[in-house]
């Protein structure tokens, strides 16, 4: 017994430890220790981390400057659609930024998730040796890739296969949901409604859970009125705003499920002359570049995309490197960053204590 706690107290820590610690992923730490600018984290995230990394005693480990594999110094990530919509380029930045750090060039591809394409592109590269291919994804989503791809080490961003057989990364949008939820409630409000997105995409299913688990960690019923369905534009997030204001018992508080139709949110209530935040809060999802220059600037979550391509990346190296995936999915958190539209004039509310 003696010796086994000895062998306990001697344990090296591990990056696992310090996101426990520090109540982050372990993309979260890898980011932070590594020195990434480029990653959207708050200042007290980083802090975080480094104080748990700090009172662990904790060494990250720094990749050399290798050199790539003998024949494979070339990734190619193959997405389904680039649009105005940032994402995709997001998570292609994410993967060239790790994967350079190491010698090894990130080649991108547009398929418009046309099978076909996708099998061509990767019959383009027949005279290169791969490392390895990235797949992604505008939208959250399930996923059938060709055959062509079962030739190759192949990760996925932003979306997963049926058999969760390819390792995948996707953002953790139901903890997200909640984190939404729970912010605005914990500012005092308890007529929390919700615009959610397209029915039918895990993106929605997903925060719509987290919206539920928030109000029932605190114990409040849920109202089935208070839940709009939207379509990510911000006519609907007008027009759902507008149908939940005419509602006997309006909310004091909105989660929109991405930032686009909290903007169409804010024009509705600016035209009922309703104040955001002192009669309603707004939160968004996204943390699109427009959330910062709203009025008042918007609270909302981060989609971490770089994050989800560099960690992408990095499964890659691991997988020529030998190490094993320890899970098949790995969910990289949505970090709330708050502005003015959820400073109010309620009391923070206190967690419900739970019967053992």
């Amino acid at each position: 017994m003696v010796k086994s706690r000895r062998q306990a107290s001697d344990a090296r820590p591990t990056m696992m430890d310090v996101a426990a610690a520090a109540g982050v992923s372990q993309a979260t730490v890898s980011l932070v220790l590594s020195g990434s600018k480029l990653a959207r984290l708050t200042d007290a995230t980083r802090q975080r981390v480094n104080e748990a990394a700090e009172r662990l005693n904790y060494k990250f480990v720094r990749r050399g400057q290798k050199s790539a594999p003998a024949g494979q110094s070339t990734i190619l990530f193959i997405a389904d659609e680039l649009s105005t919509d940032p994402w995709m380029s997001l998570a292609f930045e994410g993967a060239r930024d790790r994967a350079l750090e190491v010698g090894i060039n990130v080649i991108l591809g547009v398929s418009h998730g046309d099978a076909d394409i996708e099998t061509n592109i990767l019959a383009s590269m027949g005279r290169q040796e791969l490392l390895g291919v990235i797949y992604g994804t505008i939208l959250t989503r399930q996923v059938h890739l060709p055959a062509a791809f079962d030739e190759h080490r192949s990760v996925l961003v932003n979306c997963h296969d049926e058999a969760g057989v390819l390792p995948s990364v996707i953002p953790a949008d139901l903890l997200g949901g909640r984190i939404a939820t729970e912010h605005l409630i914990y500012l005092g409000h308890r007529r929390v409604a919700m615009i959610n997105g397209q029915q039918g995409l895990d993106t929605s299913r997903d925060r719509l859970k987290g919206y539920r688990q928030a109000l029932t960690t605190y114990d409040i019923p849920f109202d089935a009125s208070l839940v709009r369905p939207g379509n990510w534009e911000p006519s609907s997030g007008y027009a759902m705003t507008m149908e939940l204001m005419r509602l006997e018992s309006p909310p004091d508080a909105i989660f929109c499920a991405n930032d686009l139709m909290a903007l169409g949110c804010y024009d509705a209530l600016r035209e009922l002359g309703l104040d955001v935040p002192g009669d309603i809060a707004v939160v968004g999802f996204d943390d699109r570049e427009i959330a910062r220059s709203m009025h008042p600037p918007l609270t909302t979550l981060v989609l971490p995309q770089y994050e989800m391509g560099r960690t992408a990346a990095e499964l890659l190296l691991d997988g020529v490197g030998g190490l094993p995936t320890k899970s098949n999915r790995i969910k990289v958190e949505c970090e709330l960053i708050e502005r003015e539209s959820t400073i109010g004039k309620h009391e923070p509310a206190v967690v419900p204590e739970r019967a053992e």
